[in-house]
């Protein structure tokens, strides 16, 4: 029997989950006798979610940025929903839905899943050193929301907004509502050239700079892989 919890969710995430985003196809050219080639056009809304998993409740920031995780690192496909009841599993069901969930919470459904989870403190320099993409704490406003963090370089972290989609941040702006922890996935099935790696430029931008080089062995391995996780 499902959880009430998990019945409420239900009822209003199924429409949502139901009208999934996709590229609208428009003319492109007209061929000869008067036949049409269409090209998708990828919108704004479609663009700043990609590759993301959208956070339906006020609650689940940390659930739709395991969810990313786990689709995009380590190529599972979980929705949102599946990992909400898979963390329920072992959370305190009052405090989540008072608070949201926590990374303790985050780190008991990782290990159900075959997976390490740890925890580092950081300073906001020592970012850029950061060669996966991992979760973190920030607070917008008073409220505290889990982004995946993709990648810190040039003085500018790129996180994946459950809510806002993809951002891009300068370091000083992120540290002030970031409080210190990256929490890390690892473990078998690690794609080391996952999307998150490479986060796409603001829409505003010329040109992309691919500024995201190929993950070495040994820098995978400070973060607590080990050998046998790459084979």
């Amino acid at each position: 029997m499902k959880h009430p919890l998990i019945l409420l969710l239900s009822s209003f995430l199924i429409p949502l989950c139901c009208m999934p985003l996709q590229a609208a196809q428009k003319p492109f050219a007209v061929l000869p006798g008067g036949g049409l080639v269409f090209k998708s056009v990828e919108s704004m809304r479609e663009r700043r979610f990609t590759n993301l998993v959208q956070q339906q409740t006020d609650f689940s920031c940390g659930a739709a940025a395991m969810a990313t995780l786990l689709n995009e690192a380590y190529g599972r496909d979980f929705s949102e929903e599946k990992v909400i009841q898979g963390m329920l599993a072992g959370a305190d069901v009052q405090q989540v839905q008072s608070m949201g969930f926590s990374m303790l919470d985050m780190k008991r459904y990782a290990e159900t899943l075959g997976l390490r989870a740890r925890g580092y403190r950081l300073q906001p320099a020592q970012l850029s050193e950061v060669k996966i993409p991992s979760i973190v704490l920030i607070d917008v406003r008073g409220y505290r929301h889990f982004v995946v963090m993709q990648a810190s370089n040039d003085g500018w972290v790129y996180i994946g907004d459950p809510v806002l989609g993809h951002k891009k941040m300068t370091l000083d702006e992120f540290a002030q509502g970031w409080n210190g922890i990256l929490f890390a996935l690892i473990g078998p099935g690690y794609d080391r050239e996952n999307a998150l790696l490479t986060p796409p430029e603001p829409l505003t931008a010329r040109h992309r700079l691919d500024r995201f080089s190929p993950v070495k062995d040994a820098e995978l391995m400070e973060f607590g892989f080990l050998q046998s996780d790459f084979f």
